[in-house]
């Protein structure tokens, strides 16, 4: 009977959306209705999460308007300062899923505390470091802790708030991440702008961070971890399965991200990691689907179109998402001759639009109960912005290129939050660590994706554009981008224009292409069944708090509270 009534709720035009495994793990007693006020424990620990995220999430976005100081300060004359931001990124990307699988197996507390003692260490090295290598060195370091963070952060939520509850802490999640992405650039523009050593201090102020997150969670993060042996939860992890995607997306993020720049996209160097990549990645989702008793990604979890609708727009937006916040800084820089610190100013309007904007999203789905028109609704006005922002030329109006910002921050500020719901409404709760795992995974995995595809178009369309004499000064391969900003305030009126005009014309194409992609967004978004959310969360991670039991229907059923 109360089995029966559980699963009543959802309606018979969203059945077909769910396959039988899933309405069969849903009735798994596990997880456990929560009706009473949150409590002071909830919300401590709900401050240590949101800290966590904004220390990965600052860091991801505020290296990039520094790059070019960088690169300066370290004598880069090979083009290795592209991976300052790559280390991080592959990185912080390969190791999501067995950070999803450590907490499994070991519980959400030691991985959270794992993860901050590795991005503490990697912020100490990158601050100290004296070469590029050691930079690159420290980054992926970094990296490791950096990806863990935010996917633990995200199980975490869901393992301390139903998913009908989530909207209003989704949001504040999404507001989170959303506000240290748009003011990581200002940041990381002001410290590029105060000479050759003040750049450290972007990963040096780190540390305090570091220190006050990792007292939160140890003090206030009292969350429940699964009793066992160390040896009996290390066979609790699928490393096979975790081997192979580490392998499969480590290579093609480095294809990814030496194609078209270091060397051609035909060239073996960039074929051979890429296509050996991609059929890993084939390879496992193959291995995870027949082999291992325990994978780190269930097939439950994409089998209904609703799940993959919220994975796939996910990918999207990480696409698009990244493109703006890595790119609008270099039209600023190069089309308006704007400093580090000036194009982070001329970037505030997007900043101060996305966080609120993420939160809005999360409170219009726990006002609605339904997620499918917040998720329509981002998707248009990233279509209506990007094609606004293909219009901006190195003349534009402050009016306009201020207006076009608050359209695009619109839809991408509601996009970091609403893909979450459909992602997990059809799943039980015993499923949203694996299916946030994949989640934050393909987040990450496709902003690799986007700084690749917008270098490569940016790339390929200045060397058509550019004058030859501007050309000429740089050695083959070279990412002429980033190393023809600092050069362009020194040219003649002449070719200054010329060049600031071919920059302008070439990061239209990027955002022409981003109208496209984002037209995809919104075609999966047509996927989504509007699933009724869960009121249940794990009980096997949940809060250590007094328990108060249940009388559920007629069936007495021990383990549950409310």
């Amino acid at each position: 009977m109360a089995s029966v009534s559980r699963l009543a709720v959802i309606s018979s035009e969203n059945i077909r959306d769910i396959d039988a495994e899933t309405l069969t793990m849903a009735e798994d007693v596990s997880s456990t209705p929560v009706t009473q006020p949150k409590s002071r424990a909830f919300y401590l620990s709900f401050v240590a999460i949101m800290v966590t995220i904004f220390l990965s999430a600052l860091d991801l976005s505020a290296v990039s308007t520094a790059l070019p100081t960088i690169a300066e300060a370290l004598n880069d004359t090979k083009g290795d300062f592209t991976w300052v931001g790559s280390a991080y990124a592959l990185s912080s990307t390969v190791f999501i899923p067995l950070s999803g699988s450590l907490a499994e197996a070991f519980g959400r507390r030691p991985i959270m505390l794992l993860a901050i003692t590795f991005f503490t260490i990697g912020s100490a090295l990158t601050g100290a470091a004296q070469n590029m290598s050691m930079i690159i060195a420290a980054r992926a370091i970094q990296g490791v802790g950096g990806g863990a963070i935010i996917n633990v952060s995200e199980i975490l939520v869901a393992d301390l708030v139903p998913l009908s509850e989530r909207g209003l802490y989704q949001g504040l999640i999404g507001l989170i991440w959303s506000l240290a992405s748009c003011i990581g650039p200002p940041i990381g523009g002001a410290l590029a702008n105060n000479g050759h050593k003040a750049w450290r201090w972007l990963f040096f102020l780190n540390l305090p961070i570091c220190v006050v997150a990792f007292l939160l969670v140890v003090f206030f993060l009292r969350v429940r971890t699964p009793p066992g042996s160390t040896r009996k939860k290390l066979a609790q992890v699928d490393w096979i399965g975790n081997a192979i995607v580490v392998l499969g997306s480590g290579l093609s993020i480095i294809g990814l991200t030496w194609g078209g720049i270091r060397y051609p996209w035909k060239s073996a160097e960039v074929l051979a990691p890429l296509v050996i990549g991609l059929v890993l990645l084939v390879v496992f989702g193959v291995f995870e689907a027949k082999v291992p008793s325990r994978p780190t990604i269930p097939s439950d979890i994409v089998s209904n179109r609703t799940t993959l609708s919220g994975l796939l727009a996910t990918a999207i937006h990480g696409i698009v998402s990244i493109a703006v916040i890595y790119y609008l800084p270099v039209f600023f820089q190069a089309c308006f001759g704007a400093s580090p610190v000036r194009s982070s100013v001329d970037y505030l309007p997007a900043a101060l639009v996305t966080a609120p904007f993420a939160l809005v999203a999360g409170v219009l789905v726990n006002a609605l109960n339904k997620y499918r028109a917040v998720n329509f609704t981002g998707w248009i006005f990233l279509l209506v912005g990007f094609g606004l922002f293909s219009t901006l030329r190195e003349d534009s109006s402050v009016g306009k290129w201020v207006g076009f910002q608050i359209i695009v921050a619109i839809g991408i500020g509601m996009l970091f939050s609403a893909p979450i719901f459909p992602l997990l409404a059809p799943l039980p709760p015993n499923r949203a660590a694996a299916a946030l795992a994949l989640f934050s995974f393909t987040r990450s995995f496709f902003q690799t994706w986007g700084i690749t595809i917008s270098s490569t178009i940016l790339q390929n369309m200045l060397k058509k554009k550019l004058p030859a004499e501007f050309i000429g000064r740089f050695p083959e391969g070279f990412e002429i981008a980033y190393a023809a900003i600092p050069i362009i305030k020194q040219l003649d009126e002449s070719l200054k224009k010329q060049v600031q005009a071919a920059f302008a014309q070439s990061i239209a194409v990027i955002w022409q292409a981003m109208i496209g992609i984002a037209g995809l967004g919104l075609l999966f978004s047509l996927l989504m069944a509007e699933v009724p959310m869960a009121n249940t969360v794990d009980e096997k991670y949940a809060l250590e708090e007094k328990e108060v039991r249940l009388q559920v229907d007629v069936e007495e059923q021990p383990g549950l509270r409310s």
